[in-house]
């Protein structure tokens, strides 16, 4: 019986070593996680699947998809704005007509200026006027005489002046535009409330900058006529896009 038991032992023990127990192997440390954004605002947390997106070729691919679509959205967008655009319907030609005037039309700078200003007391303005000071309205740009008549070109006088004189604006107003134009020179344009425009060529210097407002008789520029492009100064007054003569719009007298 004793050898029986014996045996018994010496088969247990063989058999643990060929086969351990599982509570003999160390188990893992488990580290819970901390919880997600999603867990803590009551949804189910967002677990990514294994080896999906991470590659360079899937994430090339997924790029490539996303600019095919929306090329393809573009091109529907296009075409059927170019489809309305066609139709002669009367729902679309109201829109077509206002988008048209709304980008040919100059924008009225001068008339919002002068509500503003009607409104509130002061003109609109990024850079307030530095100068409070009373100003009359200026009968010419600068001091001189007219020396080409409206009538000999149809579109502007020509102002001649003996020394350098500042060039004033006749009418209050907004500039916009301050540069070098290729026929007329460094200019100057000014918009005013009436949705007219006075035209200011062949300045030696420009002293306003675009979109300031400027006053009656405000100083836009110098003319000095040793350096400048030309002996004279031109001067235009346009507005509905026609050409208005200077001399009968501010009552100048001419030379003799």
């Amino acid at each position: 019986m004793k050898k029986d038991v014996r045996q018994i032992r010496k088969n247990i023990a063989k058999r643990k070593k060929e086969h351990p127990l599982s509570h003999s192997v160390p188990d893992k440390q488990v580290v819970a996680p901390f919880p997600q954004e999603e867990e803590k605002h009551g949804y189910l947390p967002f677990i990514p699947s294994q080896g999906q997106g991470t590659s360079p070729s899937s994430r090339r691919e997924s790029f490539a998809v996303t600019l095919i679509l929306k090329g393809i959205l573009a091109g529907v967008l296009f075409f059927g704005v170019s489809m309305i655009h066609q139709l002669d319907a009367d729902w679309v030609e109201r829109p077509k007509q206002w988008t048209t005037q709304a980008f040919s039309e100059e924008f009225p700078f001068a008339s919002v200026n002068a509500w503003y200003q009607n409104k509130f007391g002061s003109p609109l303005a990024m850079v307030p006027n530095q100068e409070e000071t009373e100003e009359l309205p200026a009968v010419l740009p600068v001091n001189g005489t007219v020396s080409q008549s409206f009538q000999s070109n149809g579109e502007a006088i020509r102002i001649a002046a003996n020394e350098k004189s500042e060039v004033v604006a006749v009418e209050d107003g907004t500039v916009i535009f301050a540069g070098k134009k290729s026929d007329t020179g460094k200019t100057v344009i000014v918009q005013h409330a009436d949705r007219s425009k006075s035209i200011y060529g062949y300045l030696t210097d420009i002293d306003v900058y675009q979109y300031q407002f400027i006053g009656d008789n405000h100083v836009i520029g110098q003319f000095d006529p040793v350096e400048g492009e030309k002996q004279d100064i031109y001067f235009a007054i346009q507005k509905n896009n026609q050409y208005l003569d200077p001399v009968q719009v501010m009552q100048v007298d001419e030379q003799p």
